[in-house]
């Protein structure tokens, strides 16, 4: 028999329904030669301290740091995944070979090559590797199959992550809990989620030492245009707009009130003359596909979707077959994907919600012509394992209204770059008042191309909105040496502090480990050396709430007093370096990558890193302060709540009473809770609709959200 694995009972029964595999066994599925089976999720894991040695189970100095000479997995503590194992396991001792169906990434296989270990699997192992869901896809999966030792470096480079998160979280959390928790709180220390705490804990201490200035922007009404003055910077020469902000150390216009009076009565009364007018035409491309990453920014600016929630959004669209593998890091496709996508726009065409089709009528303008091909779109050399998240044409039914808005990104991101560029006129005029300069610029859009497909699109904040109204300006005209009356005005403005982090710019901080990127092109070549995966920064940020790290304001996150605390006892650069940590995720993308030595590789990373953690635990110990971290409010209540050993004896034992449902009342606007949202009492849910109320989808671990429908 030939046993195939997949990650998940529904990508199996997929698998088996392909294969011929129809008839349904106690944890696989058998027939035409086929057993398929199935995991759900990690069911091994890195043993733990204790299984090394006993000495290693107490928590205490002496023990660090701990570096086991050989690192073993074990099984979860779990009886449903130790009755799957079983059947797994007697599967592949007698199977013909093995075909590693996982999740085609480097998570994915590292869950299925611990299992086949653990298993003992001694026959040949093939690997079935598809970018989508759909029954075309999974056949051409199989008709390509390859052997699994052409993914050797990703095993080991998830090996070696894997590892080196056990070294450095392990080592660091119990070090600085017990030299700085007061043994009363855990402090949580992990190679990537303390980086992340530490931008977050940064950006924090920028806003709370942030001392706003005044400064005095002069502008002028001519022929109904706002010009503004053009002030020269005194650093280097360079002429600035003195109604746009500039860094605090910066010239913003005038930095006191009477140089502004000054230049303000000079130009009082005096005749306005317009100087220069320059025109010149320029093009916009369409913005690229979506990676992962750009996607959770974009659903956290427009549906103020967690960046947890947009991955189990798409996750379950990929798994609907709606869309391809979301977990990538790349917004190109790959060359072999162009004679596939005159289908995929067929699919398009033809999707319809509530009797709606909503892209047939951008499909039909791309229809009577090939599709073009670009470069910025179509580019081999920038796909490793996935391409970009698109559409797989497949008509979508029966989708949350939270899916169906993540659906409608990737579906209308899909078409935008077949489109032609937008073309725009810019008008740059300039006048003159005495010696006091002016501007001001516009932009006409002569051809939306592909702003098309955006055109019913709302502005995601105010911001935005103001920021599109200057830039799309449409000015009179203006004649060089034309002159006239004004009207001049002085007003005082103050500079302001940085913004808190969103989820959307903690998702670009993490990605570019902590420098501000606004150009796509280069925000793509700093990728490799960002912190964390595209797949993993969700989690990481999920990790920090649950922790009570940070915590959210409104859209903002912030800092709690113990996560300051915390990366203010931390002194070693490597544990809350953004930078450092992306060189060691560098480092982890070239073993992956590495087809020849990607062992040796491997072996300098994790005894690099063990060097590092004997250094970090040396130099801790060395601490002769008296430096603690604060228990937090919410952990005193806990152990005030909790009862002390002599009170657990005297209570007699209660019947256990039926859990209370917390019941919200309906917003004060008067809008219902919109299905697919965040739930506001968990965090972690989604809101449901049920037959008489909105609840959460946690609701069987116990969440008790709950909000009735309008009568």
């Amino acid at each position: 028999m030939i046993v195939c694995i997949a990650e998940k009972p529904s990508v199996a029964r997929d698998i088996a329904r392909i294969l011929g595999a129809n008839s349904s066994h106690d944890g696989y599925m058998e027939g035409n030669g086929y057993q398929v089976t199935w995991t759900f999720g990690h069911l091994c894991e890195l043993k733990m301290p204790e299984d090394y040695t006993p000495m290693w189970r107490s928590w205490s100095l002496s023990s660090l740091p701990m570096i086991p000479q050989h690192f073993g997995i074990r099984l979860k503590e779990d009886q449903g995944v130790k009755k799957q194992f079983a059947v797994i396991e007697r599967l592949m001792q007698n199977a013909e070979y093995i075909i590693n169906c996982g999740d085609a990434g480097q998570e994915g296989e590292l869950i299925q090559r611990w299992v086949m270990q653990k298993a003992q699997a001694k026959c040949p192992v093939k690997r079935l590797w598809i970018s989508s869901m759909t029954d075309e896809a999974i056949r051409e999966g199989f008709a390509q199959i390859k052997d699994q030792s052409e993914y050797q470096p990703l095993y080991i480079a998830g090996m070696s992550r894997a590892v080196g998160d056990w070294l450095l979280g392990i080592n660091a959390t119990r070090l600085y809990t017990i030299k700085y928790g007061q043994n009363r709180q855990v402090l949580s220390i992990g190679r990537v989620q303390t980086p992340t705490l530490a931008l977050i804990v940064r950006r924090q201490q920028e806003i709370d030492n942030f001392k706003p200035e005044p400064y005095w922007v002069l502008a002028t009404i001519y022929r109904d245009t706002l010009f503004t003055a053009v002030v020269k910077d005194e650093d280097d020469d360079k002429p600035t707009d003195s109604g746009k902000e500039k860094k605090a150390s910066g010239k913003r216009g005038f930095t006191s009130k009477e140089e502004g009076e000054q230049a303000f009565a000079l130009i009082e009364g005096q005749p306005f003359t317009v100087t220069s007018v320059q025109k010149k035409n320029g093009k916009e491309m369409p913005p690229s596909l979506y990676d992962l990453t750009s996607l959770q920014v974009e659903c956290n600016k427009k549906f103020s979707y967690s960046a947890e929630m947009t991955l189990n959004l798409i996750q379950s669209l990929y798994e609907k077959k709606l869309t391809t593998y979301p977990r990538v890091d790349t917004t190109y496709l790959s060359d072999d994907i162009y004679p596939k996508c005159p289908q995929t726009m067929n699919g398009l065409f033809q999707t319809k919600f509530a009797g709606v089709a909503p892209y047939a009528e951008l499909v039909k303008a791309l229809g009577g012509k090939p599709l073009p091909k670009s470069k910025k779109v179509f580019d081999s050399s920038k796909v490793t394992d996935h391409h970009a998240i698109i559409p797989t044409g497949v008509p979508p039914q029966g989708l949350s209204d939270a899916e169906r808005n993540v659906y409608d990104l990737v579906a209308r991101r899909f078409i935008a770059v077949f489109y032609p560029d937008c073309k725009f006129a810019q008008t740059i005029v300039t006048g003159k008042v005495k010696d006091i300069e002016f501007r001001v610029s516009g932009k006409t859009i002569l051809e939306p191309g592909w702003r098309t497909v955006y055109a019913k699109d709302k502005p995601t904040s105010d911001e935005d909105d103001e920021k599109k109204r200057d830039e799309e300006r449409t000015l009179p005209v203006f004649t060089k040496g034309e002159s006239g009356d004004h009207k001049p005005t002085l007003t005082e403005k103050w500079t302001t502090s940085p913004k808190p982090y969103t989820e959307a710019t903690l998702l670009r901080a993490m990605e570019t480990a902590g420098r501000l990127v606004e150009d796509e092109e280069l925000r793509n070549a700093m990728k490799e050396n960002g912190i964390g995966r595209p797949s993993t920064r969700a989690a990481i940020i999920e990790t920090l709430f649950r922790r009570h790290y940070i915590r959210r304001i409104r859209t903002s996150i912030a800092p709690t007093p113990t996560g300051i605390e915390l990366i203010g006892l931390i002194r070693e650069e490597l544990l809350k370096s953004a930078e450092l940590t992306g060189i060691w995720e560098k480092r982890l993308r070239d073993i992956e990558r590495n087809k020849q030595d990607y062992n040796q590789e491997a072996l300098a990373f994790i005894n690099g890193l063990k060097q590092q953690v004997t250094e970090i635990v040396h130099d801790v110990m060395a601490d002769n302060s008296n430096r603690r971290v604060t228990v937090t409010a919410e952990e005193e209540q806990k152990k005030a709540k909790a009862p002390k050993a002599k009170d657990e004896q005297a209570v007699k034992p209660k019947a256990p009473r039926k859990k209370k449902e917390t019941t919200l009342p309906t917003p004060a606007t008067g809008a219902e809770p919109r299905e697919g949202d965040a739930c506001p009492l968990c965090r972690q849910g989604r809101i449901i609709r049920g037959k008489t109320a909105f609840g959460c989808s946690r609701w069987r671990e116990g969440c008790t959200y709950r909000v009735p429908f309008k009568q």
